[in-house]
């Protein structure tokens, strides 16, 4: 038996018993999408595991970059109470699985669960200590239906673009699924 670590990302799966998942190869473009259905997983690691765990303090396999080094300067910021937040992206896989497609240039994606809405200062508070981190962090708030980047709602853009399982919708306020 083969055992291939694997991405899962949204999509409308509605009638099927399956999951959708990306392989991830070394490269950006060594990326194929599938499904697998939920009998054939046989380990899960969620995005807000890894910082349970702190994974990126045990990972010695991992080399001192400066996404690697970016999580570790801002994760007393996102542990602020009230606050639950995961590693997705090139340094979540590679913090999951072992297999690491981390370089020079990588930038760190964090998920923030943000189930209640936030306000636009509260999500520059969140933001503004980020700046002064060695690699750029791409921060995605996920409401529970969708997610948006929080620079974007910080921003004060009209509308938000909210990546759903249908697809990304244009919305006013991203807690709500409705297209503007």
């Amino acid at each position: 038996m083969r055992i291939a670590p694997a991405v899962v990302h949204r999509e409308d799966v509605r009638g099927r018993d399956a999951v959708p998942m990306r392989l991830r190869g070394r490269n950006r473009s060594d990326r194929f999408a599938a499904f697998v259905t939920r009998d054939r997983i046989v380990h899960r690691v969620t995005p807000e595991a890894l910082v349970q765990a702190r994974a990126w303090c045990s990972a010695p396999e991992l080399p001192g970059l400066p996404c690697v080094r970016a999580l570790a300067c801002v994760a007393p910021e996102f542990d602020r109470p009230g606050l639950t937040w995961g590693i997705t992206g090139s340094v979540g896989f590679a913090l999951a699985s072992g297999v690491s497609t981390l370089r020079e240039d990588s930038d760190l994606d964090v998920v923030l669960c943000a189930g209640h809405a936030l306000s636009r200062d509260a999500a520059r508070d969140v933001l503004s200590p980020l700046n002064a981190a060695p690699a750029h962090i791409d921060v995605q708030a996920d409401t529970g239906h969708g997610g948006f980047a929080l620079a974007e709602w910080a921003r004060e853009s009209e509308r938000i673009m909210l990546k759903t399982r249908r697809g990304p919708l244009l919305v006013a306020d991203p807690w709500t699924t409705e297209a503007s």
